[in-house]
């Protein structure tokens, strides 16, 4: 769908649906609501006092034939109170509205700007709510796919100059390139495990490098024995698949001495290993692999965005499966960096990977990493599906990924990392163990892959509760949700 900014009165626009946002309690007494409420026959002030319509969040009315308007319907959606207005109501107004008109089978709307917050801003995330909601997850239906017939979203931005107009035009850009990543970011995600395998997942990396203009290096197990990645390694080791390390790097054309490295977690199926999982439910395993999937995305976006900043996206890819040659509970393993390992419970093998590849980062130049993984299920009974866990060894990059989730519209929620938990990941026979009981698990899995950042500003983000939406939403279908790649975009380019 191709998105437009509109600088015309909203009753010139020429579409099949307007939508508006209704604040509650509001009345149209004035402005746009007030002469859209004249425009259609009083129908806006009728569905008030009816109260079949009252503003609050989620409501929404569908009114054909409104009027005065060239608009061949109206929707009208609830925006909450004014005061708890921002821009994440208006990412998920604009995609209840396409979703919405799309089962209305419109091929055009005009989405009306009624906020005061930033014309940029609010472009940005119309065009991402927007995007994103045409997104479903029935790629291999062969019968009653999701029929999407909208074409264009037209902003009427209610611009007054050229400033205000280059301004939305940006933001939508900007909006475009992040929504669009995250969809492809999330079709990885929903692909079946028989098709992303580690090899497959290397070729979409291959494929965003090579159109996006990025550097890419796939190190195969050969090289990773040589580097002595005997963590990653270990939970390779039980697939027929091979393993692949997937490093993608973008280089600003002005040179910089910061490196930020983000690494996301790439299992492409988790069976747990040994420590096998319950059958029900496991098929959900194929997302295991989220936040290598993110990572790509995240690389594709910023590749288009171009910040000033060197940028690592680093995808330790493989299998955990159960074969003759798979590693047992109680086996020793050695990290990159040395560290002996004892494998109490091959269900964490995410840390596993992750291990060595933060310690590659790190070799690799990194001044600051972001980890993110679908890594406990400790976390989805802490926060649910709300929140993403963050938690990290430097405080300062900790808040400044806060900021920047806070500024896409992504939820985080800071855990604690005090060395009292290293306790819990102690071994007897080994450095470090790979869990440490059923005790502050998230905490206790992060602190796992602390152990091998050292020094190095990092962060972990824990996606596990958020990276699968289990029911669909008015403005986000069922399946992968793309989580944290608008963060991660805007950590990086601002």
């Amino acid at each position: 769908m191709e998105v437009k900014a509109d600088a015309r009165p909203f009753h010139e626009i020429d579409c099949d649906a307007l939508v508006v946002s209704v604040f509650e309690g509001e009345k149209p007494e004035t402005g746009v609501l007030a002469d859209l409420d004249q425009r259609a026959n009083g129908v806006i002030s009728s569905l008030l006092e009816t109260g079949e319509f009252s503003g609050k969040t989620g409501e929404s009315v569908y009114v054909p034939n409104p009027g005065d308007v060239k608009a061949r319907r109206l929707l009208l959606l609830g925006a909450g109170k004014a005061e708890d207005f921002t821009t994440d109501n208006v990412r998920r107004m604009a995609g209840t509205a396409s979703r919405t008109l799309r089962g209305k089978k419109a091929r055009s709307f005009a989405f009306v700007r009624r906020s005061s917050l930033a014309i940029g801003d609010s472009a940005q995330a119309a065009t991402e709510g927007a995007l994103l909601a045409l997104f479903d997850p029935d790629k291999y239906h062969t019968s009653d796919k999701t029929e999407n017939h909208l074409a264009t979203m037209l902003l009427a931005t209610g611009a007054t100059n050229g400033a205000d107009a280059d301004e939305a035009k940006r933001g939508i850009e900007r909006g475009r390139i992040i929504a669009e990543a995250t969809n492809y970011g999330r079709d990885v995600i929903n692909e079946p495990s028989n098709v992303m395998t580690p090899t497959a997942l290397a070729r979409k990396a291959e494929e965003v490098a090579k159109s996006y203009g990025l550097e890419l290096d796939v190190l195969e197990e050969a090289q990773m024995k040589e580097l002595g990645m005997g963590s990653l390694l270990g939970v390779a080791q039980g697939s027929a698949e091979p393993a692949k390390l997937i490093v993608m790097r973008y280089t600003p054309k002005v040179p910089s001495q910061e490196t930020i490295a983000i690494v996301g977690k790439g299992i492409t199926f988790d069976t747990g290993g040994i420590s096998i999982k319950p059958a029900d439910g496991m098929e959900k395993m194929k997302y295991d692999m989220a936040g290598g999937a993110t990572t790509i995305a995240a690389m594709r976006a910023i590749a288009q965005l171009k910040p000033s900043v060197n940028v690592l996206g680093i995808v330790p890819a493989t299998e955990n499966m159960p074969g003759g040659r798979a590693q047992r509970p109680g086996d020793v393993v050695r990290a990159m960096t040395g560290k002996t390992i004892e494998v109490i419970n091959t269900d964490a093998e995410g840390r596993l990977v992750l291990a060595d590849a933060v310690a590659y980062a790190r070799k690799l130049g990194a001044t600051k990493i972001v980890d993110l993984a679908t890594l406990t299920g400790a976390v989805s009974i802490a926060l649910g599906d709300v929140y993403v866990a963050i938690l990290g060894n430097n405080q300062a990059w900790v808040d400044e990924v806060i900021g920047a989730a806070k500024k896409s519209g992504e939820k985080l929620w800071q855990l604690p990392l005090d060395k009292e938990y290293r306790e819990q990941i102690k071994s007897e026979i080994a450095d470090i163990k790979n869990i440490g009981g059923r005790k502050a698990g998230t905490i206790t899995g992060a602190y796992f892959i602390r152990e091998f950042v050292e020094d190095t500003p990092w962060v972990h983000l824990d996606i596990a509760g958020t990276a699968w939406n289990d029911s669909s939403k008015p403005y986000l279908s069922v399946g992968p949700t793309g989580v944290c790649v608008r963060t991660l975009v805007n950590l990086v380019c601002g």
